[in-house]
């Protein structure tokens, strides 16, 4: 499996710094260019590569570290998405349940990338916590996944426990982001699994 981050932001830096923590090869993106991440890319080593947007939709496994409304551009950037897992780890901060139409937010990253199975994770902590390393207190933060593509989660949880994460598969799209809707961000941030 290839990877790729698109965007460098704070949570795409935080996720580079996971991929180089673990040895796990990884490229990232942003629209701005390489030079941009240099620093970045020097601080990871020759883990984490960076690429064009072009040159990180090549990969298997894609994760959108974007603000919400910007996956529509990734999306704008190929015609084929068949067989690609899109990594939806984006929050919809400052996104109106009438911009969604009803639905998850997931789904409406699932309808941008025809083809692709879309997977939620990386998004229930804060950057900070998701750039540090996730063993503690003798136990591993939680990280959850959520797809409608049972296959898709249990690569992706792989990937999620790589990274050195304690993943829970929380099933269904919806019934995912319904149990995250309830447990409160404090909550979510502080579960970590012995």
């Amino acid at each position: 499996m290839t990877y790729s981050i698109i965007g460098s932001g704070n949570v795409g830096s935080a996720l580079a710094r996971q991929f180089a923590r673990h040895a796990v090869a990884a490229g990232i993106a942003n629209t701005q260019g390489a030079d941009s991440m240099a620093a970045l890319v020097a601080e990871t080593g020759d883990t984490v590569t960076a690429m064009t947007v072009q040159e990180a939709l090549k990969a298997d496994i894609i994760i959108l570290a974007v603000p919400f409304r910007a996956h529509a551009a990734v999306a704008a950037a190929a015609s084929d998405w068949t067989g690609k897992i899109i990594i939806d780890a984006m929050n919809t901060y400052g996104i109106t349940p009438e911009e969604l139409g009803g639905l998850a937010s997931s789904d409406v990253v699932a309808a941008a990338f025809p083809g692709a199975t879309v997977v939620k994770t990386f998004n229930q902590l804060p950057a900070r916590l998701l750039a540090m390393p996730a063993a503690e207190h003798g136990g591993r933060r939680v990280m959850f996944v959520s797809s409608n593509d049972a296959t898709a989660a249990a690569t992706v949880a792989s990937l999620v426990e790589a990274l050195g994460f304690a993943p829970i598969l929380l099933g269904k799209i919806n019934e995912g982001g319904a149990l995250l809707g309830m447990g409160g961000a404090l909550i979510l941030q502080n579960l970590i699994k012995h």
